[in-house]
């Protein structure tokens, strides 16, 4: 279904099934192996505790999470926000985390990709460097599973031909072909060649309300990011009603940049290697009472 669809927007693309590379290697230096066992999709919070105006009690852990997702112990990738409790400041979450379980402490790998004081550019930085806690805020979209090796999706796609960035493209071809039924995907790809369009939001949050997608796009700070770039997606093909978010991805790199990703902005060099996996389960975590559509690309 994936190879099929990828040639519709890509000028390669080879998809087949592998076993899960060790991501504790490079470029990944994850804490876990891999994404394998029990693989399950978690969306809490959402963008209705961001915009409007923003809710900063809000506040999550992503080992009360794993317990909340009866998982604990958990190996969670994916895409949120920051704990602004925390930083002190508004940044990107690139979450990474080996959740704690009765017989080992969890293992933070996260990164926070945040606006720098002193440049205005991209800062990004080990989360463990600074702080010891898993918090998180506002929102968040989770990929979890057991860390374990087997057998993954691989996914390689280059020289894009269409519009479509490559997770979009992902999920509207499984939307395309289940139609009704929701499938759920995440794990982890590389950009290996090529640049992004990458956005950061300001470490202030916006003392006016931002009501419509271009307040929002206004607000954000969008960078140019160079490969390779290493990206945590996590996808479900259509909302079944539960207010998703239906795609999120964040990214890290080894050279100091890092944060939302968007778009590829070289389409014809870029190079896109990744490995996914369905979800069995899908959770929906403190689902905002009153909800919008803005600002969810």
């Amino acid at each position: 279904v994936l190879q099929k669809g990828l040639k519709e927007n890509f000028a390669d693309a080879q998809v087949s099934v592998v076993d899960c590379p060790d991501l504790t290697q490079e470029p990944f230096n994850f804490p876990a192996k891999g994404i394998c066992g029990k693989p399950r999709i978690a969306d809490v919070g959402g963008v209705p505790y961001l915009i409007p105006v923003v809710q900063k009690e809000k506040v999550y852990d992503l080992n009360t999470i794993a317990k909340d997702i009866e998982l604990p112990g958990a190996f969670i990738l994916g895409a949120g926000a920051a704990s602004s409790k925390i930083l002190g400041v508004n940044a990107e979450l690139i979450p990474i985390v080996q959740t704690k379980s009765e017989k080992k402490p969890a293992v933070n790998g996260s990164y926070i990709a945040q606006i720098n004081p002193v440049d205005k550019g991209c800062l990004l930085e080990k989360y463990n460097s600074k702080y010891t806690d898993c918090e998180f805020g506002l929102l968040a979209n989770l990929y979890a599973s057991e860390g374990q090796p087997g057998k993954v999706i691989e996914v390689k796609a280059n020289g894009r031909t269409g519009e479509l960035n490559f997770v979009s493209c992902l999920r509207q071809i499984l939307e395309k072909h289940y139609g009704e039924k929701p499938v759920g995907m995440g794990g982890t790809f590389i950009i290996q060649k090529g640049k992004a369009k990458i956005h950061i939001m300001p470490p202030e949050f916006s003392a006016c309300p931002l009501n419509t997608d271009e307040d929002v796009n206004n607000w954000l700070k969008f960078f140019e990011m160079k490969a390779p770039l290493i990206c945590q997606p996590v996808i479900v093909s259509r909302d079944p009603g539960f207010d998703l978010r239906v795609e999120h991805t964040h990214c890290f790199s080894p050279h100091g940049e890092g944060g939302h990703y968007h778009q590829d902005t070289s389409p014809d060099s870029v190079q896109y290697q990744g490995y996914f996996l369905p979800a069995e389960l899908l959770f929906r975590i403190d689902r905002p009472q009153e909800t919008h559509l803005v600002g969810r690309d």
